[in-house]
C-alpha cells in the first residue's frame, strides 16, 4: 500500500516534540516498520497556522495527488496536525473517504475508515478548533495590555524606526515627512504636485518606490507624526480565517497622545487635518469640487446656487484655456440651468488681481512682518534641515563608527572578507558624501552676508506678490472667497473676512 503523511507546525515556538523535523523522522521509522507499506511521499508545510487549508500548499498539493490516486492512506500525528478547523477536518476526510483514501490519526488512535471513526473525529476536531480560540484570545489579550503600555506593534516606516517596541526617528526620513506637511498643510499645495516635486527632487518613498499621490495622502493621515499612537486599526473577526479588516468601531482602539518625539507640530498637524476634510478620496472640496485650481469650487451660479465647473477648451489659434460653467448646466443640459455664461480662468485671475491691488493698505508692514516671520521659520527649522552642520557632522561620526566595527566582525568571523570589502566601500562612499555636503553648510555658515541676502529676497518677493506682479496660487487661494455669477451677466467678488464687493460688468 502506498502511503503518505502530513506535517506541520505553526511556528519555530513548537516543543520538540512537534517540532518540524521531529515529525518528518517519525513518520519515516514509523512506514518502514511496516512490511506492508511503501512511503509514496511526506508532505510538510512549515511555519502556518491550521485554522485554514487556504495557505497551507503542501497540504493543497497531497489532496491533489490523493485525487490522482498516488496512494491510498495518509498518516498524520494528531488532528491538530491535521487541521484546527472542525469543518475543514471533516469536509476533508469524508472526500478522502469517498474516494478509498483513509487518514489515520496516530497518537489519537483514530482512521476515518473505521465505524465510529468520524464520531471520534469529530469530537478530537473540536476539542482542537476550542484550543485554537483559547489561544488566539490569549495572544489578542496579551497584545492589548503590551498596547495599553505603549509598546508599538507595526514596522519601521518614513521617519521612524520602530526596534523592540519603541520609535525612533530616522533623520533622512523625517525630512520627507516635514516637507510633505509644509507643503500640503502651510503652502495648500496639493498631492500629486506634492508627488511631483519629490520625484523630481530624487526623493523616494520608504520602500524605494515613486512617490503617488495616495502614498502622500497615507502620510497625511498618520498621527505617527504628531506624536501620537493609536494601534488595533484593524481587526480579525474570525480566528479561524485570520483575515484583517478596518476596524470602524468594532473593537476599541488603543489611543495614547504625545507617545513618542514628534516629526511635526501639532498646529501643522491640524492644519492639515483640516485640509483633508475639506477634500474627499478625490480631492474634491466640501461641494464635491476639487480643490487643484484657485476658482475650483469658488465661482457660483446665481441663478441656480450650484458650482462653476472646469474644462479645457482649445481655441482657434491653437491655445488652450479654461473655462468655467455651471455644473448644472454642464449636467443636465440644454434642460438645466440657462445662466449661459461661460468663465475665462485668465479673465476671473485678472479680476482677483485688480481686487486685491485695489485694497488700502500699508505695504511695508506686512512686508516687515512676512519678512521677519519667514526668516524666523528658516532658523527654526535649520536644525531639521537636510545640510545642517550639527547633523551632519552626527551622521559622519556614526558612519565612522560603523566602518570601524566592520573589521572587528571580520577579524570575530561573523563576516566573510567579501562582505566586509563590501561594506566598508559602501560606508567610504557615504562618507565622502557627507563630508562634501558638510563643507558646503559650513561655507554657507561662515558668510555673513547671507542673512541680509536672504532678507532682502525675501522683501522683493512680498512686494511682488502684494502688488500681484507675481502669480501665487496660494495666495489667491487664501484670499479668495467667491467669485458669483448673475443672469445679467455682471460679476461679484468677495475676498476672505472682508465686507466689501467688487462688481464687475460680464
Amino acid at each position: 500500500m502506498k502511503v503518505a503523511s502530513y506535517c506541520r507546525v505553526s511556528t519555530d515556538k513548537e516543543d520538540q516534540a512537534n517540532s518540524f523535523e521531529s515529525q518528518q523522522r517519525y513518520f519515516q521509522e514509523y512506514i518502514a516498520q511496516n512490511p506492508d507499506w511503501e512511503l509514496y511521499a511526506i508532505y510538510a508545510d512549515e511555519g502556518t497556522s491550521g485554522t485554514s487549508t487556504r495557505k497551507r500548499a503542501q497540504f493543497n498539493r497531497m489532496i491533489q495527488d490523493a485525487h490522482a490516486g498516488k496512494f491510498q492512506l495518509i498518516l498524520t500525528k494528531e488532528v491538530s496536525r491535521f487541521s484546527r478547523n472542525i469543518v475543514d477536518t471533516l469536509s476533508y476526510t469524508r472526500e478522502l473517504k469517498r474516494i478509498g483514501v483513509a487518514v489515520e490519526f496516530v497518537t489519537d488512535h483514530i482512521n476515518t475508515m473505521d465505524g465510529d471513526g468520524e464520531l471520534r473525529l469529530s469530537i478530537m476536531a473540536t476539542m482542537a478548533q476550542d484550543e485554537s480560540r483559547k489561544t488566539s484570545n490569549r495572544v489578542v489579550w496579551g497584545q492589548t495590555r503590551q498596547m495599553e503600555k505603549g509598546i508599538v506593534f507595526g514596522r519601521s516606516l518614513l521617519g521612524y524606526d520602530v526596534k523592540d517596541g519603541k520609535l525612533s526617528i530616522e533623520p533622512d526620513g523625517a525630512e520627507i515627512v516635514r516637507l510633505i506637511f509644509q507643503k500640503y498643510a502651510v503652502e495648500q499645495v496639493g498631492t500629486a504636485e506634492i508627488a511631483r516635486i519629490l520625484n523630481r527632487e530624487g526623493y523616494r518613498t520608504y520602500h524605494g518606490g515613486k512617490w503617488k499621490s495616495s502614498a502622500i495622502i497615507k502620510i497625511l493621515k498618520n498621527e505617527k507624526y504628531v506624536g501620537d499612537l493609536v494601534q488595533k486599526k484593524t481587526y480579525t473577526p474570525d480566528y479561524l480565517t485570520h483575515e484583517k479588516r478596518p476596524n470602524r468601531g468594532q473593537v476599541p482602539q488603543i489611543r495614547i497622545e504625545n507617545h513618542h518625539v514628534p516629526i511635526i507640530s501639532r498646529e501643522v498637524w491640524h492644519l492639515a487635518r483640516k485640509r483633508l476634510e475639506q477634500n474627499n478620496k478625490h480631492g474634491a472640496g466640501e461641494n464635491g469640487h476639487s480643490n487643484r485650481y484657485v476658482f475650483s469650487g469658488k465661482i457660483k451660479c446665481a441663478l441656480c446656487g450650484a458650482n462653476f465647473v472646469g474644462r479645457m477648451r482649445t481655441l482657434r489659434d491653437g491655445t488652450r484655456v479654461r473655462r468655467w460653467s455651471c455644473g448644472t448646466a454642464v449636467r443636465e443640459g440644454t434642460d438645466g440651468c440657462q445662466i449661459g455664461k461661460l468663465v475665462r480662468d485668465d479673465d476671473a485671475m485678472h479680476m482677483l488681481k485688480l481686487a486685491i491691488q485695489s485694497l488700502p493698505m500699508d505695504a511695508k508692514p506686512i512686508m516687515d512682518n512676512v519678512t521677519a516671520l519667514a526668516l524666523e521659520a528658516i532658523r527654526a527649522g535649520n536644525s531639521g534641515t537636510r545640510d545642517d552642520p550639527e547633523r551632519l557632522r552626527f551622521e559622519l561620526d556614526r558612519l565612522q563608527r560603523k566602518k570601524e566595527a566592520v573589521l572587528d566582525h571580520y577579524i570575530s568571523g561573523d563576516i566573510s572578507k567579501e562582505d566586509m570589502e563590501a561594506m566598508k566601500s559602501r560606508y567610504e562612499n557615504q562618507i565622502n558624501s557627507y563630508r562634501e555636503r558638510l563643507e558646503k553648510a559650513e561655507a554657507k555658515q561662515e558668510n555673513p552676508g547671507d542673512s541680509l541676502a536672504m532678507k532682502r529676497t525675501i522683501q522683493a518677493e512680498v512686494a511682488d506678490l502684494l502688488s500681484c506682479q507675481v502669480e501665487s496660487e496660494v495666495l489667491c487661494k487664501t484670499l479668495l472667497s467667491s467669485l458669483t455669477v448673475f443672469p445679467d451677466r455682471h460679476l461679484e467678488l468677495r475676498l476672505k473676512d472682508l465686507p466689501m464687493v467688487f462688481r464687475f460688468a460680464g
